[in-house]
C-alpha cells in the first residue's frame, strides 16, 4: 500500500474498525474510505457490488461483523450466522468482482474446537467440535476464511485471514446484554463503585484462562501484516495474539483493583463458564516480525480512563 491508496475499512466505527482506522491515520494513509451502516448496508449485496463499482477501493480491511458475547451468541444465534455470512460474502466476492489488490479479513480465536489442545495452533482448525454457545458465529467465521482461501485458489486473488484472540479497548461494547466480559466487567465494577453496592456478580467459576490483546496493539499487527505480506506468504490464516493467558478470577481482581471498588466479588457458578481455555499460539506471527506490545494492566487502565469518559458525555 502506498500513502494515497484507497483502502475502504469496513465496520470503521466498532472497536477494531476504528483502531485500523486510528492505526492508518497514523502512519499517513489519507485516501480511507468509510461508510456507516445507514450510509451502505453490508449484508445487502447489491449496495455493496454498487459501492465497489463506483468507488473501486484497492485494499479492503474486513472488520464489519456481528459480535458478542456468551449471551448475545446464545440467544441470537440465527442472527450471528446469517448477517455474518452475508457481510463477509459480499465484501469478499466484491473485492473479486472489482479488482481489489489485497483484502484481510478478520476471524475469531473462537473458531478453534473446544477442546483443542493449548496454545490454539493455526493447523488445530476444523479438528474437532466447536463450543456450543458460539458455534453460529464460529462457523460463519471459518466459512470467511475458506472463501479468501478458495477466492485464491481459483481467482489469483491476494485475500489474507487473521484469527485474533479476545480483544477489548476504546469503542468497545459495554452493554451488559450483549458485551464480551472485559467491558462487562469494568462497567459493573464501575457502577458499582459508584452506586456504593456491597458486591458484583461474576458468571461462572472464576476459573477458565483467558488472553486479552488491546486492540491497538491488534490494529497495528494487521496493518504490518497488510504492508509486508501477502497470501502465499501467510498461508491459509495467522493467529494474531498476545500468547500469555490469565483467569477470570485474576483479570476480576485487577480491574477491581484498577477501578477502585471495595466491596465483595460473588461468582454465580449457575452460568456457564464458555471453553475452559483460549490461548494463541502466536509463533507464526512472531517469525513473521511482529509482537505485542502493551501490556494488560496498561491496557485495561487505558480502556477504563476511556470509559469513564464516555460515561461523562452528554447523552
Amino acid at each position: 500500500m502506498d500513502k494515497n491508496s484507497k483502502i475502504y475499512v469496513a465496520g470503521h466505527r466498532g472497536l477494531v474498525g476504528s483502531a485500523l482506522k486510528r492505526r492508518l491515520e497514523s502512519k499517513g494513509y489519507s485516501n480511507l474510505i468509510l461508510r456507516t451502516h445507514k450510509e451502505l448496508d453490508l449484508a445487502n449485496q447489491q449496495e455493496v457490488n454498487e459501492f465497489f463499482e463506483r468507488e473501486k477501493p484497492e485494499y479492503v480491511f474486513l472488520a464489519a461483523a456481528k459480535v458478542g458475547g456468551i449471551l448475545a451468541n446464545n440467544t441470537y444465534p440465527a442472527e450471528f450466522i446469517y448477517e455474518n455470512l452475508m457481510i463477509e460474502a459480499n465484501i469478499i466476492h466484491a473485492s473479486y468482482r472489482y479488482g481489489v489488490k489485497k483484502l484481510l479479513f478478520l476471524g475469531s480465536s473462537c473458531i478453534y474446537p473446544k477442546l483443542a489442545p493449548q496454545p490454539l495452533k493455526e493447523e488445530y482448525l476444523l479438528t474437532g467440535p466447536l463450543e456450543e454457545t458460539n458455534e453460529a458465529y464460529a462457523i460463519a467465521k471459518i466459512a470467511g476464511i475458506r472463501l479468501c482461501k478458495h477466492y485464491n485458489q481459483q481467482y489469483g486473488t491476494n485475500f489474507i485471514s487473521v484469527m485474533p484472540t479476545n480483544l477489548y479497548g476504546p469503542n468497545d461494547n459495554f452493554d451488559l446484554e450483549t458485551s464480551h466480559v472485559m467491558p462487562a466487567l469494568i462497567r459493573k465494577f464501575y457502577e458499582a463503585k459508584i452506586n456504593n453496592e456491597p458486591e458484583v456478580i461474576v458468571w461462572g467459576t472464576g476459573k477458565p484462562l483467558r488472553e486479552f490483546m488491546h486492540v491497538n496493539d491488534m490494529a497495528d499487527a494487521c496493518v504490518y501484516l497488510m504492508e509486508n505480506y501477502d497470501y502465499s506468504e501467510i498461508g491459509e490464516f495467522v493467529n494474531i495474539g498476545v500468547g500469555e493467558d490469565v483467569t477470570i478470577s485474576e483479570l476480576v481482581e485487577l480491574i477491581r483493583e484498577i477501578v477502585g471498588f471495595e466491596g465483595k466479588i460473588k461468582y454465580d457458578t449457575s452460568k456457564p463458564d464458555g471453553t475452559p481455555r483460549k490461548l494463541m499460539d502466536v509463533s507464526r506471527l512472531n517469525k513473521l516480525g511482529w509482537k505485542a506490545k502493551i501490556s494488560l494492566k496498561e491496557g485495561i487502565r487505558e480502556t477504563y480512563e476511556w470509559y469513564i469518559l464516555l460515561r461523562s458525555q452528554p447523552k
